[in-house]
């Protein structure tokens, strides 16, 4: 699906934040209106097939289409794509994709013996075998230096938006590789919101550009597995990483910075990327 067609997709608005009542409690009690931030199923549909479905934000959903689709395996390339189509049903919203037959027979292969749908994370996945499966070995060896990471830093606050309304979300983005963030996508899930990312950047015109991708969660397993699996070969998140995840990066040849914060930042994976500990193995 080319970057004008993404851009074009039909789209449900949703405002991603709503009033509701509240009572705040301290030296009297008030009655106040509060930002919640929206949570809503989001179902993803292949050619007809519903696949997994999603508690997500309601915003920048062609993106997450996209994005989802290429981290998880399901295409190989945005081109794979061919259609999308965003509705409301019922309570929810279905992302209805058409994507080409080769990846389409390999979702019906790999969804025959399917018991279930995980709500976030490992999503599709029947076993362990599929859940761990084998990451590609990326070779970028791009300096990263910490002037570009302390500026993606400083640039996530005035970006989310969401955030600043409601809390409760997550943020991830991309950065040029001198640290300046290119776009920024908000959601309730971490992996949700890498996902839009993902699929912002897979559907410009001439692909994704370089960098690096900033995330305010903490780094577990399966953001790796997406970095891998789209060709991303340096993390930087807020939060700590878990074992797997570093070790999932080392394998994939991912540099991961994490307890990334302005006084200080830990490279737990390929540290010889960041030009400050350039020969360091």
């Amino acid at each position: 699906m080319t970057a004008a067609r993404l851009a074009d997709a039909p789209s449900v608005q949703r405002a991603g934040v709503v009033p509701r009542q509240a009572w705040r409690l301290g030296a009297l009690a008030e009655n106040v209106t509060a930002q919640l931030i929206e949570e809503v199923p989001v179902a993803l549909v292949y050619n007809g097939v519903s696949h997994a479905v999603m508690l997500a934000s309601p915003s920048d959903l062609a993106d997450f289409a996209l994005g989802f689709s290429l981290s998880e395996g399901i295409i190989a390339t945005p081109d794979e794509l061919l259609d999308l189509e965003i509705v409301s049903a019922g309570e929810g919203i279905e992302l209805r994709l058409t994507i080409t037959a080769r990846p389409f027979a390999g979702l019906k292969d790999r969804r025959r013996a399917l018991t279930g749908r995980s709500g976030c994370g490992l999503c599709g996945v029947e076993s362990l075998a599929d859940a761990m499966r084998p990451l590609p070995r990326l070779d970028d060896r791009t300096p990263l230096s910490l002037e570009a990471i302390h500026r993606a830093l400083d640039g996530l606050a005035p970006m989310q938006r969401l955030n600043r309304q409601a809390g409760a979300v997550h943020a991830a983005a991309w950065a040029d590789p001198d640290g300046a963030i290119r776009h920024l996508a908000e959601d309730v899930g971490r992996h949700n919101a890498f996902d839009k990312v993902i699929g912002a950047m897979a559907g410009r015109r001439g692909g994704r550009p370089p960098g690096f991708a900033v995330l305010t969660s903490r780094l577990s397993y399966e953001l790796v597995q997406k970095a891998a699996t789209t060709g991303i070969s340096a993390l930087v998140a807020i939060s700590a990483p878990t074992a797997l995840a570093v070790e999932a990066a080392d394998r994939a040849g991912i540099c991961v910075v994490a307890l990334a914060r302005a006084d200080a930042v830990t490279v737990y994976a390929h540290p010889a990327r960041i030009a400050n500990l350039a020969g360091v193995a």
